[in-house]
């Protein structure tokens, strides 16, 4: 599925709840169905340091795609974060470095949450595509 369908079916599962901590409450419960880092993988290298509760997100690359896993203690940020996870799951990595997402603005969730979480928040979609480039250019290295 293109990433932008994947947005709009993102944002069309959460955007009908109008209240804000309803909303919130429905993104962390859907962030609990996300698959989670084994505890041999919680190690520095998979930590995002940007964050003040620890999240921990592993990537890997298989069928040309990449694919994640994620943990974290806090539950709303593990269902903030899956939400951006979620969309980049599954996609190539070229496909990932092409796209903006516009997902938090368009749930209206910028406005309530803090400048430190949205960091974090930017953090884990930097290192979402740090992978990606990293995946390029080691298959790139790989060819003939």
């Amino acid at each position: 599925m293109p990433l932008a369908a994947k947005q709009l079916s993102l944002t069309s599962r959460f955007s009908p709840i109008e209240d804000h901590h309803e909303r919130l409450a429905a993104i962390v419960s859907h962030g609990q169905r996300w698959p989670e880092v084994s505890s041999t993988e919680k190690i520095p290298t998979h930590q995002i340091h940007a964050c003040l509760s620890p999240v921990w997100l592993s990537g890997s690359f298989f069928h040309s795609s990449c694919h994640f896993r994620l943990s974290a203690t806090s539950p709303l940020v593990k269902g903030l974060a899956s939400l951006i996870v979620e969309l980049y799951h599954d996609e190539s990595p070229e496909d990932i470095l092409a796209f903006e997402p516009s997902l938090l603005s368009q749930l209206h969730l910028l406005q309530h949450l803090s400048p430190t979480r949205l960091h974090g928040l930017d953090h884990i979609r930097q290192t979402i595509r740090n992978f990606a480039k990293t995946i390029i250019t080691t298959t790139h290295d790989r060819r003939p």
